[in-house]
């Protein structure tokens, strides 16, 4: 789930990757960005003029579609992205304390918010009777504190030295 497993954006690639999808159906720019991001890690600009042109539509249309889904990204995903429920059942829980006590963390630690970037949040991540909830690296963590998500950034950059 690391940065490192993904190639090095090409806009050859990214064409190869949407030609697929432009063929199947009319105007599909979300399909492509979602494809674009799948296999790069974020949307880089220069897809979105390319997507744009596949799609035959405005670059602001497709600048629209990325900056409107939050699941879309224009800039490379951390190494070991945390992101932190935002749902009220896990705000009931202590999830804004959570999100108060990591951002304290990474501003005192600037490897490690290097490391993990900011926060992103994510609404609802189905584990609410284990609230706060986490995604570290893509993987759920339940009953979250400040603790077990250095503990999981901790495996996942052992994960990642050992791959």
């Amino acid at each position: 789930m690391s940065t490192a497993g993904y190639p090095q954006w090409h806009p050859d690639a990214a064409q190869t990757l949407i030609a697929p999808i432009v063929a199947s159906a009319p105007g599909p720019v979300l399909l492509c960005l979602q494809a674009v991001q799948s296999h790069f890690g974020y949307v880089p600009a220069d897809a979105v003029g390319l997507v744009a042109d596949a799609c035959n539509v405005s670059r602001a249309d497709v600048h629209g579609v990325v900056t409107f889904y939050a699941d879309l990204r224009d800039a490379p995903p951390p190494a070991i992205p945390v992101r932190l429920c935002a749902a009220e059942a896990c705000q009931a829980v202590g999830g804004r304390q959570l999100k108060a006590d990591w951002t304290a963390l990474c501003q005192s630690d600037t490897a490690l918010a290097a490391l993990t970037g900011t926060d992103e949040p994510i609404f609802c991540l189905g584990n609410c009777a284990l609230g706060p909830a986490a995604l570290v690296d893509g993987e759920l963590l339940g009953c979250a504190d400040v603790r077990r998500l250095q503990d999981a950034v901790i495996r996942a950059q052992a994960a990642g030295e050992s791959a």
